[in-house]
């Protein structure tokens, strides 16, 4: 989940604008010697730093470790080391808690840490189980830095993990902001002296860093769970990544990053031209944006303005609701159009007025589900995704969440809750009217009205923070559908 606060200054924007031969040539020269260009050319770190290594005691995080041990004094900073439990693989969990205590202890230096129960926040919060431990985990950071205890936190980003990102990014649609992929520096609003979230990782492979930990004798912990392929982002690192680079290009994974940085250049500029010109335009109290101005500016430009306006009131818009409403501002015989969260823009007098409607008129949803695949709900802020899981790794997961894929169909719905809809949830007596299942639940009624369920043609087989209808779920040795949430970014 990108944080609303990740954002990149305008004044930055020279300083990722560099040949992608530059960045990503082989060097022969010490990996620590490569980090520290990496970091000087982004101004990550200086002098008097007081920087917390996010330490999780795999092998990229204790790699940044012992790459920050061996410049701290050439920077001048002074180190200490953070972890955060999970609490999501039992006593593995508290070995690696252990295995980093131990690194801390044996370099001297100091260690701040937390846990949490990831499970029951994403249960809470309606959250994927990697969604809620990257919120909690940056909680932690921000409360670190927010308290001025330090004022960077260093997370071991690759150059890999950027890669990832960005075919994920691309293949769910992205614009250049999405493409940005992961920054270098990740800014803190609400803490003191300026505290950021650094990367210094992200121009190095993570393979260099395990040959450079092997030349140290320098063990790692391995976490099972980077090798699930029911998540998304292990599809892709080690099914379609190591495709692309077998079949098309032995070096996808710095193309992708440089499209990255590429990307985040493009991106710096276009928030400063926008910031420039949107209060030219845009009337955040009555919710005015001067039609015939917008059409006047270059195609770009008119996409970001009407993007930035909506999103001063909280309004997060698809391609598709942008182009709606450039539309209709060309089009006379329109009037308004229909936006996410009951909210319509209207054109009255050559000029385009955005406001909310009452609760009572919410919009109804649907959107199709391919069996896999995903699919974006913006009116509940929320994507889909369903995945197909073999019986045999099911270890682990409460079958109470999972569907039986032989008794579904290729193409499931999402939409919210209708009247006279019913549902069977597990351990119940009877099927009961929705309506009926929801009350006592801690949400708004708005948010009670949007509330998603999974149709397959008229049956309703999941519904969110219900368990699966014991008929639908899976036995031994069945292939199972399991339909994920997570935030939109």
């Amino acid at each position: 989940m990108v944080a609303p606060f990740e954002t990149v200054p305008c004044l930055r924007s020279s300083l990722v604008a560099s040949s992608s031969a530059q960045m990503y040539h082989v060097s022969v020269q010490p990996l620590a010697t490569t980090v520290l260009t990496y970091i000087r050319k982004h101004a990550l770190l200086k002098a008097g730093d007081r920087v917390g290594a996010a330490v999780s005691g795999g092998a990229d995080s204790v790699a940044l470790l012992r790459l920050l041990l061996d410049l701290r004094s050439e920077i001048g900073i002074v180190l200490s080391i953070v972890h955060f439990n999970h609490q999501l693989r039992g006593a593995a969990s508290d070995a690696d808690a252990q295995f980093v205590a131990d690194l801390a202890q044996h370099h001297k230096l100091e260690m701040h840490s937390e846990s949490g129960d990831t499970t029951t926040h994403a249960a809470q919060k309606h959250l994927s189980i990697e969604t809620a431990a990257r919120e909690l985990r940056y909680q932690f950071f921000r409360s670190l830095l927010s308290e001025a205890r330090l004022n960077r936190i260093a997370t071991a980003h690759t150059l890999d993990d950027q890669a990832e990102t960005v075919l994920l990014k691309m293949t769910r649609g992205a614009g250049t902001r999405g493409l940005a992929g992961i920054y270098p520096e990740l800014s803190i609003p609400d803490a003191k002296n300026r505290a950021t979230i650094i990367r210094p990782l992200l121009a190095t492979r993570r393979k260099d860093l395990e040959i450079y930990l092997k030349s140290l004798d320098q063990p790692w912990r391995e976490d099972a769970s980077n090798r699930d392929l029911r998540h998304a982002r292990n599809r892709v690192r080690h099914g379609i990544l190591p495709r692309l680079e077998r079949f098309l290009n032995p070096a996808v994974r710095e193309a992708l990053a440089e499209t990255a940085e590429i990307a985040r250049a493009e991106e710096a500029y276009w928030q400063c031209e926008a910031s420039r010109v949107l209060p030219k335009l845009w009337a955040q109290q009555s919710g005015t944006l001067k039609s015939a101005a917008l059409l006047a500016l270059p195609l770009a430009l008119q996409r970001r303005i009407v993007r930035a306006a909506c999103e001063s009131l909280g309004l997060r818009l698809e391609f598709h609701h942008v182009e709606e409403i450039l539309l209709l501002a060309i089009s006379p015989a329109a009037k308004s159009t229909e936006l996410p969260g009951g909210w319509v823009i209207s054109l009255k007098k050559h000029d385009l007025y955005l406001q909310r409607r009452a609760l009572a008129v919410l919009s109804d949803y649907e959107y199709p589900l391919p069996v896999p695949g995903s699919t974006s709900v913006p009116e509940i802020n929320s994507r889909f995704e369903a995945v197909l899981v073999p019986g045999n790794r099911l270890a682990g997961y409460n079958p109470e969440h999972l569907l039986n894929r032989a008794r579904l169909s290729k193409e499931l719905r999402v939409r919210n809750w209708r009247p006279g809809d019913r549902f069977w949830p597990a351990h119940t007596k009877a099927p009961r009217k929705i309506k009926e299942l929801l009350p006592g639940r801690d949400v708004t009624i708005s948010e009670r009205q949007l509330w998603p369920v999974v149709v397959d043609g008229s049956e309703v087989v999941w519904v969110r923070g219900l368990p699966t209808p014991a008929e639908l779920q899976p036995q031994d040795g069945d292939e199972v559908t399991m339909i994920q949430e997570a935030p939109l970014e």
